[in-house]
C-alpha cells in the first residue's frame, strides 16, 4: 500500500473522531499546498470547521476573520454552493472564478495577502454546505492534484456531517493536546499564568504551545483564533 492510501486508509478510518483532524492534515500536506480552510456556510452565517496552515503562518492570518464577518457574502462561488445538489462534489479553481470576481474582494482576500493560487471544493450532504479551499502562495507551485482535492473534499463532508460536537471548537482538534489546552484557556479569557497554573508548565511553555497552535492554524493573534472557532 502507498503512503498516500495508507493516509486515505487512515482518514477513513476515523472519520466523525477527534483522531480525523491529525491525519487528514498529514494528507492535505501531501497535495503541495500552503493552507487549507474548511468553511461551512448556511443562509445567514459562515463558520469555520477546519484551518491547517504548513508555510507561512502570517499567510492567512486575517483572512479568516475578514472572511468569517462578511466577506463569504461576495464570494464568487456562493451561488454555485447555493444551488449544489445534496450528496454532490466540484471543484473550482481561482482562474476559472476570476471573471466572476469583485476587484475589492480579489484585492483583499488575494492580491494583498499574497496568495496567487486557489482551489475551492465545493461539498454539500444532507446538513452541510462546505466551502473546502486550498491555498497557495506561489501558482507555479501550486501542485494541488485535482482527483485528490475531490477526495479531500469529500472525506471532509463524510467526516463532519458525522462528528459529535465535544464542546471543543472543531478547527482546534488539529492541534496536540497542550496546545489545544493553551487554546481553550485562551478563549476562556485566561492569561498565560493562570493557563501554566492549570497545566503545571511553565509560563513560557504556555508562549511554545501558543506559537505552534498559531502556526497550525495560520492565524497571528487572539482575534484570528477567537474568529475561526466562533460558532
Amino acid at each position: 500500500m502507498s503512503s498516500t492510501a495508507r493516509m486515505i486508509d487512515a482518514c477513513l478510518e476515523t472519520l466523525g473522531s477527534e483522531g480525523f483532524a491529525p491525519v487528514f492534515a498529514d494528507f492535505v500536506e501531501t497535495l503541495g499546498v500552503d493552507q487549507i480552510m474548511v468553511f461551512a456556510i448556511s443562509a445567514d452565517a459562515a463558520r469555520c470547521l477546519f484551518s491547517r496552515h504548513f508555510a507561512n503562518a502570517a499567510l492567512a492570518g486575517d483572512l479568516a476573520a475578514a472572511y468569517l464577518e462578511g466577506g463569504y457574502r461576495d464570494d464568487p462561488l456562493l451561488p454555485a454552493l447555493k444551488d449544489a445538489p445534496r450528496d454532490s462534489v466540484e471543484m473550482h479553481r481561482l482562474e476559472d472564478m476570476a471573471t466572476r470576481m469583485d476587484a475589492d474582494y480579489r484585492h483583499r482576500f488575494f492580491d494583498a495577502p499574497g496568495l496567487s493560487a486557489k482551489t475551492t471544493v465545493i461539498a454539500v450532504g444532507d446538513t452541510l454546505r462546505l466551502f473546502v479551499s486550498f491555498y497557495a502562495a506561489d501558482a507555479v507551485r501550486d501542485a494541488c492534484n485535482p482527483d485528490l482535492a475531490r477526495l479531500a473534499g469529500r472525506l471532509t463532508l463524510m467526516h463532519f456531517e458525522r462528528a459529535f460536537d465535544t464542546g471543543v471548537p472543531a478547527p482546534l482538534t488539529v492541534l496536540s493536546d497542550r496546545e489545544r489546552a493553551v487554546c481553550l484557556g485562551i478563549l476562556s479569557g485566561q492569561k498565560s499564568e493562570a493557563i501554566a497554573a492549570d497545566l503545571g508548565v511553565a509560563a513560557s511553555s504556555v508562549i511554545t504551545y501558543r506559537k505552534r497552535a498559531y502556526g497550525k492554524l495560520g492565524v497571528t493573534s487572539r482575534a484570528g483564533l477567537f474568529a475561526i472557532c466562533s460558532t
